[in-house]
């Protein structure tokens, strides 16, 4: 508070002192008054941001009266800069028109001045002159509030997109954490029981067993060290192994056949190139359904169709499993990803049994022209 009210006072002061040298100078009759007048003024001045309308109003009023101690407005310049910067902060403070009154008073104190104190003969010529003294600062201390209104709308603006680009960036980080712990973590836990019954019967195999929730462990690992990295390093100065595509659907059933899910894969001819977000889309969304069918298959198994065209991208998934409204058990957060997923791309997902015990997920994703690559 006390850094503004020094800035706000260095104008006022200046003023001050200008005037009083000024006045000194001049000498005209009653000029004391004029530096007590001049210096109230200014002193009110001070607070022309904190009170604009009261302190600029009483501020014109004070130097308006020089005439009525002595010193005519035609003499000293300091009175015609004092109402500058009274009609320029009555414009820039004050974010409504209740500006017009402090210069409709400044107006007419100036009319009665010149009718009942200055002798000298009058025409339209000094309406004119006031109006070149008063009408140019509070138009341009109009234009200067509209200008810094836009700016803080835009500021506002820029501040609200940037909270929208985070509220983005976060849901799709935790889409991302969500597939790939989802998976891994899914597969460990089938994997881990599988090892659990085999323990004292076959122990080679557990061992086996357990080697493949290790290297599941390490690749979830290392995926959520790339997708950690890949959020920090924006510019990709470190050279890092690009986002999965459907071009690794093989190596993704590979790995589900491995944690004792039995896919079936049917490619319904061969798939064509996507865009790249959409690749990694697709990709999450079958490893999304597939978590869910190793999750909660009941005869560990599941049907995967992934058909592709130049303008359409089609994801089955099928297995036997779920509740009898239709959602499988857990969180939602996969769907709800999956979802979000096929949105952004003008795509549409349904879910659900069917009457026959299957749970049944399909994604569609229109491939629009011109938009694969890279």
């Amino acid at each position: 508070m006390t850094r503004v009210l020094f800035r706000d006072a260095a104008l006022p002061v200046a003023l001050a002192a200008l005037g009083a040298l000024e006045l000194y100078d001049l000498r005209p009759d009653g000029w004391g008054y004029g530096i007590a007048l001049e210096a109230a003024a200014c002193l009110l001045l001070v607070w022309r941001r904190v009170y604009p309308l009261v302190a600029c109003t009483l501020a014109a009023v004070l130097v308006l009266l020089m005439p009525w101690v002595g010193p005519q407005l035609d003499e000293p310049a300091t009175p015609v800069i004092v109402a500058a910067v009274v009609g320029y902060s009555l414009a820039r403070r004050l974010r409504d028109l209740r500006g017009l009154v402090g210069m409709g008073l400044m107006g007419l104190m100036l009319l009665v001045d010149y009718g009942l104190i200055d002798s000298r003969d009058h025409s339209a010529s000094d309406v004119i002159f006031v109006a070149a003294i008063l009408l140019p600062p509070y138009v341009l201390g109009r234009l200067t509030r509209k200008l810094a209104d836009q700016a803080d709308q835009l500021e506002r603006q820029q501040e609200q997109l940037l909270l929208e680009a985070v509220t983005a960036e976060r849901a799709r980080i935790a889409r991302e954490l969500h597939d790939v712990i989802a998976h891994s973590v899914s597969a460990m836990v089938v994997q881990t029981a599988a090892a659990q019954d085999l323990v004292s019967t076959d122990p080679d195999r557990a061992a086996d067993v357990l080697a493949d929730v290790a290297a599941t462990g390490r690749g979830a690992l290392s995926e959520t060290g790339r997708l950690l990295r890949v959020i920090r390093d924006e510019s990709d100065e470190l050279g890092l192994s690009p986002a999965p595509g459907l071009d690794q659907l093989s190596e993704l059933v590979d790995r589900f056949r491995a944690s004792g899910l039995d896919v079936h894969l049917e490619l319904d001819g061969p798939l064509h190139p996507l865009p790249q977000g959409m690749d990694l889309s697709a990709y999450r969304i079958v490893q999304e359904a597939l978590t869910n069918a190793l999750k909660y298959a009941v005869d560990h198994k599941a049907r995967l169709r992934v058909t592709s065209s130049p303008t359409m991208l089609s994801i089955r998934s099928e297995n036997a499993g779920g509740t009898a409204d239709g959602h499988v058990v857990g969180g939602g957060l996969g769907l709800v990803g999956m979802a979000e997923r096929v949105s952004v791309f003008g795509g549409s997902l349904t879910h659900g049994l069917t009457g026959d015990g299957l749970f049944v997920l399909s994604a569609t994703l229109p491939v629009l022209d011109g938009s694969v690559g890279g």
